[in-house]
């Protein structure tokens, strides 16, 4: 069986149908077991890498694979997705906090004339301070730029230049920080990399699982905040730059935390819909003028709860600073795949959006590529939460 002809395209469309259907039904549809050993790590969410190869065949030539046809090992199935640019992980991946914690204690430490250089530092800290206001997670490179120079300025070391273009493209080549926007590979950190952000002027900042980890759990917060302090600033990072970039402990109560309370609420209501899933509950349709499917008030309640009351568009240019005449933030829960059309009524696929991004996502332009970010989105934030279990 030539699995070769299986293209990276293909692959994220089985991506696709397995957050559609959730992955006990993908499972059962194409008759594979769950995975023991291998699995795909794509945008924060492990998936069963045999399942996803032998689905993605059916994207290429019309039929997909049974798992007796192919073996799901490291030179088959391993190989053909390490080759089209996925991660791949030997048994089920670390929990988020873990994962961050971990890859903190890596970063790499350049050396100054006054000790370590605190660019990477400096960066992450004002992306976590976004993140625990959950303002966007994705910020163009130009705004990021002037406001990153100035932090670095003020308390990078004073033999350090402020240069946000090196750290936000080394950044890019962890786990943690992505650049969306730009035509062709990115640079590496060193040469001059600032030429190709000028003429690219991507997005960037945190990927959605470290954004969404940081802003609903205040101990990963400042487990976080604690790692970079020892690792760059001597103990601690300065009380001004985390005033300045919204993280000091006197304001931790302004920023939308994930309590216990709030994580148990979210798990519950996603357990509801799961059961009604499995009794064929949402296979229903409800008649109005027409008959539509039926849809999940849990559902709605928990995208609510995750979103701090924030629109969850990573590109969002603001939503209104009224609130409703209930004293709620002005939000719309949406199915990024249409449920009309039968999308998954599920929070795994659905995400609060601001009049405004709801409007693009429905009506706009470019509204087909904002449902494509929106889909990985509420993916890896619901998938965030659930992992904090």
């Amino acid at each position: 069986m030539d699995l070769q002809v299986i293209t990276r395209e293909a692959v994220l469309h089985a991506i696709a149908e397995c957050d559609e259907l959730g992955r006990h039904r993908f499972l059962d549809r194409y008759g594979f077991d769950p995975a023991r050993q291998y699995f795909l790590y794509h945008d924060g969410v492990s998936y069963d890498s045999k399942a996803i190869v032998g689905v993605a065949y059916r994207h290429v030539t019309g039929r997909p694979l049974t798992a007796g046809q192919f073996s799901g090992g490291r030179q088959t199935v391993v190989r053909l997705l390490t080759r089209l640019g996925f991660e791949v992980v030997n048994d089920e991946p670390i929990a988020p906090r873990r994962r961050l914690i971990e890859v903190l204690e890596t970063l790499r430490i350049a050396s100054t004339a006054d000790g370590p250089a605190r660019h990477q530092p400096i960066t992450l800290l004002w992306a976590f301070g976004r993140a625990a206001h959950r303002r966007p997670r994705l910020v163009p490179w130009r705004d990021a730029h002037a406001e990153l120079r100035h932090l670095m300025r003020e308390y990078g070391q004073p033999s350090s230049r402020p240069t946000p273009e090196f750290p936000i493209v080394a950044l890019a080549h962890t786990v943690l920080w992505e650049l969306p926007g730009h035509v062709g590979a990115i640079p590496a950190a060193h040469g001059k990399p600032i030429s190709w952000l000028e003429e690219q002027d991507p997005y960037c900042g945190l990927m959605a699982w470290v954004y969404e980890l940081i802003a609903s759990s205040e101990s990963a917060r400042t487990e976080a905040i604690t790692t970079l302090g020892t690792r760059f600033f001597e103990g601690a990072p300065p009380e001004a730059l985390l005033m300045q970039v919204g993280l000091h402990r006197e304001r931790a109560d302004v920023s939308p935390s994930t309590g216990s309370d709030q994580l148990e609420a979210y798990l519950r209501l996603c357990r509801t819909v799961e059961a009604a899933e499995a009794r064929g509950d949402h296979d229903r349709t409800s008649t109005t003028a027409r008959d539509q499917p039926v849809r999940s008030t849990a559902a709605t309640k928990a995208v609510l709860i995750r979103s701090g009351g924030q629109c969850e568009n990573p590109l969002c240019t603001g939503q209104p600073n009224d609130v409703t005449r209930n004293g709620d933030p002005i939000l719309e829960v949406d199915h990024v795949q249409d449920r009309a059309m039968w999308g998954r009524d599920h929070p795994v696929q659905m995400i609060a959006l601001c009049p405004n991004c709801h409007a693009i996502k429905t009506r706009g332009r470019t509204g087909e590529q904002l449902r494509e970010i929106l889909a990985s989105e509420a993916r890896a934030r619901h998938t965030t939460w659930v992992a904090q279990a």
